[in-house]
């Protein structure tokens, strides 16, 4: 398979020469397939052929003879601008009282400056990379010089700044309240589709925006009607959290005797464009104790998505129920991050696990539907098909993968390997628009112990405000005791 159109002049191609294994596209079928000792050839034009036998010009050529070649994952759920600050804190907690979830308590007793996002920005995105991602969601209350930021990393992003009408609290660590002020989300609401202008607008050309109401049930009737409007208006996808916790569940459905998404669905704000961030607590979860009113069959019949990001929940004992229901239902899937470490290869195979576990069956979630989910689950759900897989025409947004690697021994199916064992130890070489953003395991875009390093100050910084944002004046070792007691 070649490409129709040449390179543009004085675009660099890039020849991978009989590699070992490619993850290509199968057109008539729909789907990826494994191919054997092809040439994989690129620019930043896109790709430009993959199959035998390329015999065109290259400023460079790799012999693809040790390599995996497979398309960049796309995340489409993710916190890079925060998460990594939490590391080593909220690893083993959960609220009791407030069905384990972390949301209330934990998430926001941390006071962030300017350097220590940057610093997180730095950390996560480049754990993106060495992971394979190439396509990132970020959902962010946007920060001083945060485009340029995602520009400057090489990563191909789709900025999702977060408005809301009000904020929730907990007082007393069992009931959450919430604190409204729709003028202020208005102008949040203003300021992010602003942002979103501003992606679109960006020199370096791989930015894009998102229409991102933070949560289902932080917002107003009015402001997700809007939110969504305005999206259909741009034709731009639509984010929020929905179904996250059995709390906002139970808020949801006392508010309006419907479940989230049955709420949703009656605003009018489900459709193609529409990603849930989690998604769990549906009418059939057994921890919900609701009637069955349809809520899989509503997103199947939506062509709504869902962002599964299984390990931040299953940190607190929750699961999706499970995740080969809901492909069986027909809903899209899309794999995300959402939280530390940001290693896209450990989140599929814990999503795998997880379904599998959840299910009481090992055929329920298979490595190739979650392999999907990671690549055109989350290229459809940005209503993009040029990512996410290795076609002629498709951006050359590319990752080669050693085989040789001791952990990816035995190399009987390298896809399996790499998932199943390997992760992101076997990553060589990254390309996002036919440049090279990791090279021999080394990101090449960011400078990663520099960012740990400020990171590690700045939780220090942000620990010492945690007895003045929590709501007991608790310390940061009598919210997280460490792992083994100190003597």
């Amino acid at each position: 398979m070649t490409a129709d159109r040449l390179p543009s002049e004085g675009a660099t191609i890039t020849h991978v020469k009989q590699a070992r294994t490619v993850v290509g596209w199968d057109q008539e079928a729909g789907c990826h397939v494994y191919m054997r000792d092809v040439d994989v050839a690129f620019s930043r034009d896109g790709i430009l052929h993959v199959g035998p036998n390329y015999d065109g010009p290259a400023a460079e050529t790799i012999d693809g003879s040790r390599y995996l070649v497979m398309p960049g994952l796309v995340d489409i759920h993710s916190h890079p601008g925060e998460e990594p600050l939490n590391k080593g804190l909220w690893d083993e907690v959960g609220s009791p009282r407030l069905y384990n979830s972390s949301l209330y308590e934990y998430l926001t007793v941390l006071d962030r400056d300017a350097d220590s996002v940057r610093a997180c920005y730095g950390v996560a995105l480049s754990e993106l990379l060495f992971s394979g991602v190439t396509t990132l969601c970020d959902l962010a209350v946007p920060s001083e010089g945060w485009l340029d930021i995602h520009a400057e990393s090489g990563l191909r992003v789709c900025v999702a700044p977060m408005f809301r009408s009000g904020r929730w609290l907990t007082r007393d660590g069992h009931r959450v309240e919430y604190e409204w002020d729709e003028a202020a989300g208005r102008l949040a609401f203003e300021r992010a589709l602003k942002e979103v202008d501003l992606a679109e607008r960006h020199p370096s050309g791989r930015l894009t925006g998102m229409v991102t109401p933070a949560q289902i049930d932080t917002c107003s009737e009015g402001l997700l009607r809007d939110a969504y409007a305005e999206a259909e208006r741009r034709s731009v996808p639509f984010q929020t959290h929905a179904a996250q916790s059995i709390v906002e569940f139970q808020e949801i459905t006392r508010r309006h005797g419907l479940t989230p998404i049955g709420w949703m669905s009656e605003l009018g704000v489900l459709g193609p464009r529409t990603i849930i961030g989690h998604g769990i607590f549906l009418d059939h979860h057994p921890w919900t104790h609701w009637e069955r009113t349809g809520d899989l069959e509503r997103l199947a019949e939506a062509g709504a998505t869902v962002a599964h990001c299984p390990t931040v929940f299953a940190r607190r004992g929750i699961s999706l129920n499970h995740l080969g229901r809901y492909r069986e239902a027909g809903v899209n899937i899309g794999i995300g991050t959402d939280v530390y470490p940001h290693n896209m290869l450990d989140e599929m195979r814990l999503a795998i696990y997880a379904a599998r576990l959840t299910a009481g069956n090992p055929r329920e979630a298979r490595l190739a539907d979650v392999f999907e989910a990671s690549t055109v689950g989350g290229a459809k759900a940005l209503g993009r098909d040029d990512i996410g897989r290795l076609s002629p025409g498709c951006k050359a947004d590319i990752v080669l993968v050693d085989c040789t690697a001791p952990s990816m021994q035995p190399c009987r199916d390298p896809l399996r390997s790499l998932v199943f064992s390997a992760s992101d130890r076997a990553v060589r070489h990254v390309y996002v628009d036919g440049r090279p953003v990791v090279r021999d395991g080394k990101v090449l875009t960011i400078d990663h112990a520099a960012a740990a390093a400020r990171l590690a100050e700045a939780q220090l910084r942000a620990m010492a405000t945690i007895p003045r944002n929590d709501w007991a004046g608790r310390s940061a070792d009598e919210l997280s005791p460490p792992a083994l007691r100190w003597i």
